[in-house]
């Protein structure tokens, strides 16, 4: 009988129990006076929530500290999950040995250089800088040929045989604003049919010099350009698997010039590691966030912490009732409601939760920007209403 109260003893809420230092399960806090005061108090706290002393709790003090610890380790968990995903653009990148531990640090920034950084691809592409350089070529042109075959003429040569990609040729009539003073053009104006239409024909036009307002001149190169389009084969091409025909068919030689990467290049540049491996901030597993020191959390933190450590403790309570559901009693038995006990931990872990990440949202710095221009709109309306001073001396 005396090794049964025993038994009954050890597995059984006694009213009080042993330090709290030394008898967590991984001493995160112990060192934190703020938090042996009130894991210990939590226990107490949550063995009459559940029923102490009027029934009995088969849970010790160790098992008290260590849903305690796990509840506050939860609350760090939530905490810092949330800064990375809200700060990500701005720790990537950064050298792990001067970032430090980043807890209650102001981190400012919008990770402006990381959006660079993934835009220069689109400015590859476009040949508005980047990580690839666009190389120059050209093949000569023969008259009466039509088809130029770019990869065998030029990369077979010049890049080795590596495959080329065509991002821009040059192959159009010179600009009309060239071609309004060209002495040779039927469209335009030479400066000696200028000459001779003012009255100076007498004169060499190397020593004269006439001045016509701007819009002649863009008169003259819509005219040009007009009397191409109708009167004269477009000039254009058409380019599969870099072999490239042009149109209309050339009458004289000329060289071609052309703009192009290197397939294998794109491949090359598309990937970049920076930094040496465990020396920067690579991803989510390696930002600087560490477990919150207990005393810095602000109240509504540790009310959170105490309900979920409140439901820990019936999640942990249950677990140990439902091993056995019913047990034995003179003239009968009992049933324990262990399942319902875990039923309700689930219940409240999910919604303290679901709670926590919303307030974390709101507090994050997409949902903060949008409430300061909703509070600037509903001040500029409120101040609409406002009367003006005149004032006069």
């Amino acid at each position: 009988m005396d090794n049964i109260l025993i038994d009954q003893d050890r597995v059984r809420f006694s009213g009080s129990g042993s330090l709290v230092p030394g008898n967590t399960a991984y001493g995160f806090y112990d060192s934190d006076p703020i938090f042996v005061d009130e894991c210990y108090k939590g226990m107490i706290w949550a063995a009459r929530k559940l029923g102490y002393p009027n029934i009995d709790i088969e849970m010790i003090d160790i098992n008290f500290y260590a849903c305690y610890e796990e509840a506050v380790n939860e609350y760090g968990k939530e905490l810092n999950q949330f800064n990375i995903v809200n700060n990500m653009l701005v720790f990537q990148g950064q050298q792990l040995s001067t970032l430090g531990s980043v807890n209650g640090r102001n981190v400012q920034g919008m990770g402006l250089n990381q959006i660079i950084l993934l835009a220069k691809d689109y400015g590859s592409e476009t040949g508005t800088g980047g990580k690839l350089t666009w190389k120059r070529g050209h093949v000569d042109v023969q008259p009466g040929v039509q088809d130029y075959d770019l990869q065998a003429l030029w990369a077979n040569v010049t890049e080795s045989c590596n495959r080329m990609e065509i991002k821009r040729i040059f192959h159009e009539r010179p600009p009309a604003s060239a071609r309004i003073y060209d002495p040779f053009s039927m469209t335009g104006m030479s400066y000696s049919n200028i000459l001779q239409e003012l009255g100076f024909g007498a004169y060499s036009p190397a020593v004269q010099f006439l001045m016509t307002p701007i819009f002649e001149d863009l008169l003259r190169m819509q005219a040009i350009e007009f009397n191409d389009m109708v009167r004269k084969s477009a000039f254009s091409f058409e380019i599969v698997n870099n072999v490239v025909r042009l149109f209309p068919v050339p009458t004289y030689g000329y060289k071609m010039y052309f703009e192009y990467i290197l397939e294998k290049d794109r491949t090359e540049t598309g990937f970049s590691p920076s930094g040496s491996a465990g020396n920067i901030v690579s991803d989510y597993s390696n930002v600087p966030y560490v477990k919150p020191i207990y005393g810095q959390i602000n109240e509504p933190g540790r009310q959170w912490i105490r309900k979920y450590f409140l439901a820990c403790c019936k999640e942990t309570l249950g677990m140990i009732r439902q091993k056995y559901q019913t047990i034995p009693i003179p003239n009968g038995e009992t049933t324990l409601d262990g399942a319902e006990l875990r039923q309700e931990a689930q219940t409240e872990k999910e919604s303290l939760l679901e709670n926590l990440r919303e307030m974390l949202a709101q507090a994050g710095k997409f949902n903060q920007m949008e409430k300061q221009a909703e509070m600037t709109e509903q001040l500029i309306n409120s101040l609409k209403g406002a009367p003006l001073f005149i004032y006069y001396a």
